[in-house]
C-alpha cells in the first residue's frame, strides 16, 4: 500500500481534504482506502505548495472517516493482454 495522505478536514458529507507528502505524491483519479482496506473515495484534485501539497477526495457515499486518519492508494491490478499474433 502506498501512503496517500492524512485527513485534515471533512467538508460537508462527501468531500475530504488530506495533507500529502511532497515526495510521494499520489496520482490523480486513483481510488483511496483507509487502514482497514475499506474504500473511501477518489482523489480529484491536488493543490497547494510543492513541499506540502493537499489532495481533494470525493467519497463514494457519506464519509465514514475521522480527521487525522491515514489514507492509502488502492493498488490497481494490471491485466496482461494477449497479442493478436
Amino acid at each position: 500500500m502506498k501512503f496517500a495522505g492524512r485527513i485534515l478536514s471533512i467538508c460537508g458529507k462527501r468531500l475530504l481534504v488530506a495533507g500529502c507528502d511532497g515526495g510521494q505524491l499520489p496520482p490523480l483519479f486513483c481510488d483511496v482506502v483507509d487502514s482497514r482496506m475499506k474504500p473511501v473515495g477518489r482523489i480529484v484534485d491536488l493543490f497547494g505548495n510543492i513541499a506540502s501539497p493537499y489532495a481533494t477526495i470525493v467519497c463514494q457515499n457519506d464519509c465514514r472517516v475521522l480527521e487525522g486518519e491515514k489514507l492509502y492508494v488502492k493498488e490497481r491490478v494490471k491485466t496482461c493482454r494477449k497479442s493478436r499474433n
